[in-house]
């Protein structure tokens, strides 16, 4: 215990001085992120690598802690292999960071480092828990480490949009996963936490607003990565695969997140990576919080979530499921708070009633493609278009066709209700005009059914063709017909 404290105080005192050193220099070269007045609003330029010194401060405390006191750290260790096999896959996390920071690059490129940095991790062991003792099936395991350990690295990097809000959420996380370690007594687990908590620690009186550095994506990433394995070696405790519940609970505000701004994005029709104002930390400022408010206002959520995640490791089993579901519902209260229109019409379109709905308009619009089928002269067409008009409720409805014209009035109308009506071609002559009374409740697809009517009958070619004496249609000649 004591080696745990003398290495968190190290870390600690290590990015103390570290950060504001690496900010001045990267100031002094201007590599820094610039305000653009929509997604960045800082007043002015702030360099963006405070992974740089977080990296850097971690290494060094652990290295100190391995020159001063070998025995005890390698003594204490647990896990020192699986630990010191995933460096070399955190590295690779880090250095795709500071190449990003630095020189720009793509999603796709990012991604790239990423997934090659979870796949050594994953090769060098970091896998989700054995059930009950017996392996899992790589084809289960290899899969949902590597999704797990993308999405926390990308997690935290998404999350980064505020003046402390990803250092503060990993800070949190990591003292969570810190506790448990030391009451499950994996001293390994703890060694490799503890620095991670001294170097955020202090990294926030740099960072919280107003920030005068930034975690850029060399830090968001490395720290987030670093979480998942973390969690990866959490969940061995309970020796199933609901023991990654525990982790997942730490770290649910940017997996919540991220998993909000797919869903968003995809219901949007707009690139996933495409970045906009609709994070969570977006959608509580524009409830009228400052900057200030609203990052401490997600640190009380990131407690209560990992309160949850320890009460789960530790209250016995008896109490897993009631814990899992009162975590579920405060979920589903927090993001309704939060008041996503995404989310709204993502529930009223798969309510029972939309759906029911639904069925029933594609089953009018099934049932008119088979009478507008059916048509053979133009009193057929003018009939199927009556019938229809009367189903949207419409007062007057005229067409014409051939120069012929259809008229009649299918509801009395006073001259003083307002009104509107809407005029449609139907092919090269054709044209269909329609009215309603402004206050009369409309079917929720009529545009729909009117456009559907427009486009089958100019399919069936009316306009295009001509009128034997008796008003039958008789078909064009072409070339080659029989």
């Amino acid at each position: 215990m004591y080696a745990i404290l003398v290495l968190g105080i190290t870390a600690f005192l290590f990015c103390l001085v570290l950060t504001p050193l690496c900010r001045d220099l990267f100031l002094y070269l201007n590599i820094v992120d610039r305000p653009d007045k929509e997604r960045k609003i800082h007043r002015r330029p702030i360099p963006r690598v405070g992974g740089i010194p977080i990296v850097l401060s971690y290494i060094g405390g652990l290295g100190l802690m391995l020159l001063l006191a070998p025995t005890a750290a390698t003594i204490s260790v647990q896990h020192r292999e699986l630990l010191w096999s995933l460096l070399p896959a955190t590295g690779l996390v880090f250095i795709t960071g500071v190449i990003d920071d630095i020189f720009g690059l793509k999603p796709w490129q990012k991604l790239a480092g990423q997934t090659a940095a979870a796949i050594l991790a994953i090769s060098l062991g970091a896998r989700l828990a054995d059930i009950h003792g017996q392996p899992t099936s790589i084809w289960l395991s290899v899969p949902l480490s590597l999704l797990w350990l993308l999405t926390c690295t990308n997690a935290l990097n998404l999350i980064d949009g505020m003046d402390g809000l990803a250092s503060g959420v990993g800070l949190l996380a990591t003292l969570a996963t810190l506790l448990a370690a030391i009451f499950s007594h994996n001293l390994g687990l703890a060694m490799a936490t503890v620095p991670l908590v001294g170097c955020l620690l202090a990294f926030l009186f740099y960072n919280f607003n107003p920030a005068s550095i930034f975690l850029g994506d060399c830090g968001s990433l490395t720290i987030g990565f670093m979480l998942g394995c973390f969690g990866l070696i959490w969940s061995r405790r309970s020796g199933s695969m609901l023991g990654i519940a525990a982790p997942l609970m730490t770290l649910a505000l940017p997996l919540i997140d991220v998993c909000l701004s797919i869903g968003r994005r995809y219901l949007r029709n707009v690139p996933i990576f495409q970045g906009d104002r609709g994070h969570i930390h977006h959608m509580i400022v524009a409830r009228g919080f400052n900057q200030r408010t609203a990052a401490l206002i997600m640190y009380g959520v990131c407690v209560i979530a990992a309160l949850l995640a320890l009460m789960e490791t530790f209250g016995g089993y008896q109490f897993h499921g009631l814990i899992i579901i009162i975590f579920c519902v405060l979920v589903y209260v927090g993001v309704n708070y939060l008041g996503y229109v995404e989310i709204s019409a993502a529930r009223r379109t798969f309510s029972r009633k939309m759906v029911l709905r639904v069925v029933k308009e594609e089953i009018y619009l099934h049932e008119l493609t088979k009478e507008v089928a059916k048509i053979n002269t133009l009193q057929d067409c003018w009939g199927v278009v009556l019938n229809v008009c009367k189903d949207m409720n419409f007062t007057t409805v005229q067409m014409r066709m051939h120069g012929v014209l259809f008229e009649e009035t299918l509801k009395e109308h006073d001259d003083q209700d307002s009104s509107w009506s809407i005029s449609l071609t139907l092919g090269q002559s054709g044209s269909l005009r329609v009215a309603r009374n402004a206050a009369a409740e409309a079917p929720t697809f009529m545009m729909r059914a009117l456009v559907h009517l427009q486009q089958l009958i100019e399919e069936k070619d009316l306009s295009d063709r001509k009128l034997t004496a008796e008003g039958k249609v008789e078909s064009k000649s072409f070339s080659g017909a029989a």
